[in-house]
């Protein structure tokens, strides 16, 4: 196991030089990860009541919070820490003075208190923002720092969002792969926590080699932790004795501030639990991220259908006759109606015509409000796609982005549109969301097809002074100001997150935000060509990301049972009737919402069995879902469950036989299973089971 250890010490410290944005520095991160995971994941039994969040927990939150995060110089240290002019926050207590603002209600049942911070050498603050949800054993805190004086700051670097520990003793680690594109994306891997320092950041400014989130699991209690930053984070992870210690930051942040002008941290969560199965953080998890995520029709099923993929050339006629000749009982399973790239004007294909938001007059002469107005005489949402980050030459945002220095940031035929410019991103959050209401949009697709990393970097030394790190920490800052102001303008408006599709999946873009589009393996070509793994990709990435995201969507790719089976989630698409084939899921769908339980890790192979569990939340209710891949021999599965009450009673059925039941209690349910017969090859079955 030493060897094994040295080994991935060696290969994070090879990742550490290798080129931010690349392939290759991807393959090294994820390996370092496999050198010591094991082949599959498996999760001990645990009893419903066993999931519920215990006074143990709350205390041992409350008591980390209150002497790390809300630190004034007494008992604990600070949570966080920074170097001003090379002295240490935390070596240098006695250089800062403290103080604790009033507690007040935070959204998702959270008390929000504030600490002060001001150095007594320079006019720099620093206001630590806390919150605590006591009753999901949850805390999370932002550190914000501003140069209150009429000249430049001293340098600040260091900038850790987290540089502290938690006592989980000697522990292992639950951590997820990013999105690569690939068939084996969001992938769970198990591994023990290293006692030289283990390195996790973004690739290029994305979740691409990892996520940010990690289960820190002891054998008597662990911890979760989550970082909300859309850009380039870092995480470094080492066992200590008793403990692991922690430290998350932006990856790369030296400068100083000028007059005025404010930084912040990436948000960081902790999620205590008690007990050594892992399932008990994941789930509490899940149930704090729905408390606190802000998008609409949060616990409603939606179903989109795609009228309009980039490849479209149909015009307003054509799209409001195809609206108005869909039949109602296919209309009725349909809650948005779905239009992609290339509604704008665009030269050769829909991607060169990147900021120019506003509707091809030669298609939509009256813009596409016609269109939206038929969906809506229907009671439908309308979904439409932007990515306002990126612009071509010769559209309407570069035209206006070159007349204002520092608004755009272009290398080779790619321009960023710079949301690191205050101007240009009032400009951008003004004009977007005149385009959406022109538009008649509901629902707001934002797409984002590039790694910005490398503009990020161009701009500090073209706008901003050679400060290291200051254009992408005002630029995280203004992306989220941004979609909020989108979120304040139209009411209802729901948000879906797709990055090239599942590479900016953390905390602070899910609260505002559902992926739609979980990764861009899913994509088809022109002539609409699907690859021939997708189905058993789609399910793998399912029980990957179900670990920690309780809401995300994909599209049903035929018309099969087995196909609608494997597009079961809480939010779904398709592009061909019929809709019956997803709507009578719906179940299932709530269910995704609860609680998740792994049950076969079969990953993307086709001579295995994969199935999860979703559970309403209580242990009450729920259902299994069991994919049988085409090279699976045997025509019976065990179904064991997990997370029931052991002494209740149990109706259990399969969807396609509701009337044939079986009676068994939590016990033998959570232990010896039942038999399922399972003689379709490929073949999605799908067991309910309800309290008694």
């Amino acid at each position: 196991m030493r060897i094994f250890a040295l080994l991935q010490s060696l290969l994070f410290i090879v990742s550490s030089f290798s080129v931010v944005d690349s392939n290759f520095k991807m393959w090294v991160d994820r390996a370092a990860i496999d050198v010591t995971s094991g082949k599959e994941l498996e999760f001990n039994p645990i009893k419903a009541s066993e999931l519920k969040v215990s006074s143990s927990e709350k205390q041992r939150c409350r008591e980390w919070y209150e002497k790390n995060v809300l630190f004034t110089g007494g008992e604990g240290e600070p949570a966080y820490d920074f170097r001003v002019d090379g002295k240490s926050l935390k070596k240098n207590i006695k250089d800062w003075s403290f103080e604790k603002g009033e507690s007040q209600p935070s959204q998702g049942g959270g008390t929000a208190t504030a600490v002060f911070l001001k150095h007594k050498k320079s006019g720099l603050t620093a206001e630590v923002q806390g919150v605590i949800y006591e009753n999901r054993a949850t805390c999370e805190w932002t550190v914000h720092i501003q140069n209150t004086a009429n000249e430049n700051s001293p340098v600040i670097k260091d900038f850790y969002a987290a540089d502290c520990s938690v006592r989980t003793g000697l522990s292992d680690l639950y951590v997820s792969r990013g999105s690569d594109p690939a068939p084996d994306d969001f992938q769970m891997s198990r591994t023990f926590v290293n006692f030289i320092p283990m390195r996790f950041t973004a690739n290029g400014g994305r979740t691409e080699s990892f996520l940010p989130y990690f289960n820190i699991s002891g054998k008597t209690n662990g911890a979760v932790l989550a970082l909300g930053w859309t850009g380039q984070w870092h995480t470094s992870l080492a066992q200590k004795i008793g403990s692991v210690a922690i430290k998350a930051k932006q990856e790369k942040f030296n400068a100083y501030l000028l007059p005025g002008e404010e930084v912040r941290s990436p948000l960081v969560s902790l999620t205590f639990y008690d007990g050594g199965n892992p399932l008990k953080g994941f789930n509490t998890f899940r149930d704090w991220q729905k408390d606190v995520t802000v998008i609409q029709g949060k616990n409603a099923n939606l179903t989109g259908f795609v009228i309009a993929n980039e490849f479209s050339t149909l015009t307003c006629d054509q799209l409001i006759e195809r609206v108005n000749s869909i039949d109602e009982s296919v209309m009725n399973g349909i809650d948005y109606f779905w239009m992609d790239a290339g509604w704008y004007k665009y030269n050769e294909s829909w991607y060169d015509g990147v900021g120019n938001w506003i509707a091809d007059e030669n298609r939509f002469p009256e813009t596409i409000k016609p269109l939206s107005d038929a969906m809506a005489a229907k009671g439908k949402k309308f979904l439409l796609w932007y990515e306002p980050e990126r612009v071509r030459e010769n559209t309407v945002l570069y035209n206006k982005g070159i007349e204002n220095k520092g608004w755009t940031v272009q290398i080779d035929d790619n321009i960023m549109w710079n949301l690191a410019s205050d101007g240009a991103c009032d400009y951008l959050c003004e004009y977007i969301l005149n385009s959406m209401k022109t538009n008649g949009v509901s629902m707001y697709r934002q797409d984002f097809n590039f790694t910005p990393l490398a503009y990020w970097e161009k701009s500090d030394k073209d706008y901003f002074g050679g400060r290291t790190g200051i254009t992408e920490n005002h630029y995280v800052t203004n992306l989220y100001r941004y979609l909020d102001f989108l979120l304040d303008g139209i009411d209802g408006l729901v948000i879906d997150n797709c990055a090239s599709g599942g590479k900016r999946l953390d905390i602070e873009m899910l609260r505002r935000s559902v992926p739609l589009w979980r990764s861009d393996y899913n994509c088809g070509d022109a002539d609409g060509n699907i690859k021939e793994d997708v189905l058993e990709a789609t399910q793998s990435m399912t029980y990957g990301l179900s670990f920690w995201i309780p809401y995300s969507g994909t599209n049903r790719y035929f018309h099969s049972e087995y196909a609608s089976r494997t597009a079961i989630l809480t939010h779904q698409s398709l592009y061909e009737p019929p809709v019956e084939e997803l709507t009578k899921y719906s179940e299932v769908s709530r269910y995704m919402q609860g609680r998740y339980f792994p049950l076969k890790d079969g990953k993307t192979d086709l001579s295995e069995f994969l199935a999860m569990q979703f559970d309403i939340g209580d242990g009450s209710e729920g259902a299994a879902v069991v994919y049988k891949r085409e090279n699976v021999k045997q025509n019976e599965y065990n179904l064991v469950l997990n997370g029931l009450d052991p002494d209740a009673q149990y109706t259990v059925y399969s969807i396609d036989s509701p009337d044939e039941t079986a009676s068994l209690d939590g016990r033998t349910l959570m232990k010896g299973g039942i038999k399922i017969s399972a003689e379709n090859t490929p073949g999605a079955y799908i067991i309910f089971y309800k309290m008694q």
